[in-house]
């Protein structure tokens, strides 16, 4: 059993014990196992099977969670488990997915309708049944049902970072090449498309312990469930003379491909994933090679994150495609939390891991005090934070740290901090984590507030969204996205896979409107540091240059901009 399993099990009896009512700090110290063992770079079943090792050498790991632990190495699962799935349904976990419902209306609703389904919730709100219960009323069941229909939108997609954990699995077994939306950064993925050359990847990939559930198996394709999680993978074996042309097909979104084999017949081609023909004799005049097929129809090899059928084709044709931001182009990161706050390493770690992958700066955001449940800061902390970050850089360890703060944004537009101590730090990214409900115009009022304050350099996830989980709030993105480039405020394209936020096409608008980025991991462990991959995916998207993303400036360029923007 890998640990994301382990962690998802203590995770889920930490939400049936919540929907219970029990005791919230036994509660919190299951989540607390979840995070550490999600998170532990060795396979915890490893620790367990080691005589020498001790599985309560790792920070959150007491003798308790010890024993359940050996347990579920051992049969899995564990007796607190099974104990409060006796007491509560598996399908009750489900009701905690949808916006709006949480432990304790779970609880009611077990209690009262002996409810624990997606279906049959739906159904008492649709009999208006759930405003019997204290409290909810008809504003409750309308919430709900938005919320149940939001959830049915969203189900059986999954995280990017997740699909991409399965590739990397996955592709070197089977000698393969991920493609589909995958291959395109799409924020969430339906399913994931894998395609080879080797006869022998059908028969090793259905040979994986983690595979089940096949879907279909012939000589050239595979279709199975992959995980505890249910991705479903199709691994297609390909010719190598078709290959190129099969990963383009499997790349590109559908409006893409309609758009490329519309070209390809007006020039005497026909397009398929085995080739570019000539209609005339069926002679192939490309396949093998992506770059070959693009070509042969008269355009530069266009990247994956752009084929979306968004301007993308014509560009290509006139070669005007622009030079996309890499990785290799970030120089820091600025945006990350660390034990001052709700973080789980402290500066000194979460500096190291940043200079191993080669980065020449950070800045250190931890929550400011409105955000209680994260230990925010107050005034005084963060100027002595500050203090702290100017004696760690006069250490001389490699790398420059920006004293900062992820500031919240209240509900009337101020900053949760006094602005002179703010105006202490190097870098603050003002964001919003609540009172997310708000009518578009006063949302927009309460963003361009905060844009005011002169200590403000960036606006954190700027439309607040968190995957398959809930929906942006809705203000005049242009209205402030217009605000932001007058006054210099740069906004973030966050890059943890939960948010993702901003999206491809407020980028490239925001970009025409005159706005500069940051692309931040909001890094809350070194592990979730590797996540600016996404976050430059998102900026690819969006068809951002290395140009129009600030933390890809050396150092001194950076301080420079910074003092500009105050």
């Amino acid at each position: 059993m890998e640990n994301p399993e382990i962690a998802r099990m203590l995770a889920e009896t930490a939400d049936l014990m919540e929907i219970a009512g029990e005791d919230p700090f036994r509660i919190r110290s299951y989540r607390n196992a979840a995070a550490a063992i999600e998170n532990h770079p060795e396979r915890i079943v490893d620790i367990l099977r080691d005589p020498s090792r001790d599985v309560t050498a790792i920070p959150g790991i007491g003798k308790g969670l010890a024993a359940a632990l050996r347990e579920i190495a051992e049969r899995g699962s564990f007796a607190r488990r099974d104990e409060m799935l006796a007491k509560y349904p598996p399908t009750a976990l489900e009701l905690l997915r949808i916006p709006g419902v949480g432990p304790k209306t779970v609880r009611a609703l077990w209690e009262h309708f002996r409810v624990s389904t997606i279906e049959d919730l739906a159904r008492l709100c649709e009999e208006h049944r759930i405003r019997e219960l204290r409290g909810m009323g008809a504003r409750t069941e309308q919430k709900i049902l938005e919320g149940i229909a939001h959830y049915r939108q969203v189900a059986g997609r999954f995280l990017l970072n997740h699909a991409a954990a399965v590739a990397a699995e996955l592709a070197p077994l089977v000698n393969g090449t991920p493609a589909g939306s995958l291959r395109r950064g799409k924020e969430t993925v339906g399913d994931l498309d894998i395609l080879s050359t080797d006869p022998g990847a059908i028969g090793r990939f259905l040979a994986h312990p983690s595979v089940h559930e096949v879907l279909a198996h012939g000589e050239t394709k595979a279709s199975a469930r992959f995980g505890a999680e249910g991705l479903q993978v199709d691994v297609r074996v390909i010719p190598p003379e078709s290959f190129g042309a099969a990963l383009q097909y499997f790349t590109g979104s559908r409006q893409h491909n309609v758009a490329l084999r519309q070209r390809a017949l007006k020039m005497g081609f026909t397009l398929n994933e085995y080739g570019l023909f000539t209609v005339e004799g069926q002679r192939r005049v490309a396949g093998d090679t992506e770059e070959g097929v693009y070509e042969a129809l008269g355009l530069a090899w266009i990247p994956p994150e752009l084929r979306e059928n968004h301007g993308e084709i014509e560009a290509a044709e006139r070669r005007a495609l622009p030079a996309l931001i890499e990785e290799r182009d970030i120089r820091g990161d600025l945006h990350m939390h660390t034990r001052e706050s709700d973080g789980r390493a402290t500066l000194e770690e979460m500096a190291e891991a940043a200079r191993q992958r080669g980065y020449a700066y950070i800045a250190i955001t931890d929550h400011s005090k409105a955000l209680a449940m994260a230990n925010g800061l107050d005034e005084k902390r963060a100027v002595a934070f500050a203090a702290e970050v100017r004696r760690f850089n006069a250490s001389g360890r490699g790398i420059e740290v920006l004293s900062g703060l992820e500031c919240d944004i209240l509900r009337d537009g101020r900053l949760d901090l006094a602005e002179d101590a703010l105006l202490e730090l190097d870098f603050v990214v003002a964001s919003v984590h609540s009172y997310m409900n708000l009518e578009p115009a006063e949302m927009t009022a309460r963003l361009l507030r905060a844009l005011e304050s002169p200590a403000v350099k960036a606006l954190g996830h700027p439309t607040g969204r968190v995957l398959l989980h809930r929906d942006a709030y809705a203000y005049e993105f242009e209205t402030v996205a217009k605000e932001a480039a007058r006054r210099g405020v740069w906004l973030e394209i966050n890059a943890s896979p939960e948010r993702l936020d901003l999206h491809a096409a407020l980028i490239r608008r925001a970009r025409e409107l005159g706005c500069r980025f940051v692309i931040s991991t909001d890094a809350h462990h070194p592990k979730h540091l590797a996540n600016m991959r996404y976050g430059v995916q998102m900026a690819r998207r969006g068809w951002l240059t290395a140009s129009d993303v600030v933390n890809t400036m050396e150092p001194g360029a950076l301080r420079a901009a910074l003092r500009r923007q105050a």
